[in-house]
């Protein structure tokens, strides 16, 4: 029963990270484009940690796309380390920054929030990973 659970476990996991989020972000960006834009320092703080969690995102998707093509990263290795840093304080930065813009009305500022924490989550996970 352990062995399923873990599969479970993992796939909702593939399925947030790799399904969910790029489609929220996506959504993100398509409402924050056709919304009439705030211009108070909460919302652009929500679009810079939108921002941001949307080049970790990309940062996932590309690095993940990489290790596919050059038949995975070896343990330890340092460009796999480079990345995983990178993507680690992006999605801190992200993290503050959409903290910072839940308290005004934004288009942003929910979609900013759960995409840092979900980025953050990642990261995490994958330096455990490793």
């Amino acid at each position: 029963m352990n062995g399923i659970a873990n599969s479970i476990v993992a796939w909702l996991f593939y399925g947030v990270e790799y399904v969910v989020v790029p489609a929220m972000t996506l959504w993100g960006w398509v409402r924050w484009l056709r919304r009439p834009k705030e211009r108070t320092l909460p919302s652009a703080s929500s679009l810079i940690g939108f921002a941001l969690a949307t080049v970790s995102i990309v940062l996932i998707v590309s690095s993940v796309l990489y290790a596919r093509s050059v038949g995975g990263f070896p343990y330890g290795d340092p460009r796999l380390m480079r990345i995983m840093s990178c993507g680690g304080v992006l999605s801190l930065g992200s993290a503050a920054f959409a903290i910072g813009g839940v308290w005004g009305a934004s288009s942003l500022r929910w979609f900013a929030l759960v995409c840092a924490l979900a980025t953050l989550f990642f990261w995490f996970a994958a330096g455990i990973a490793e």
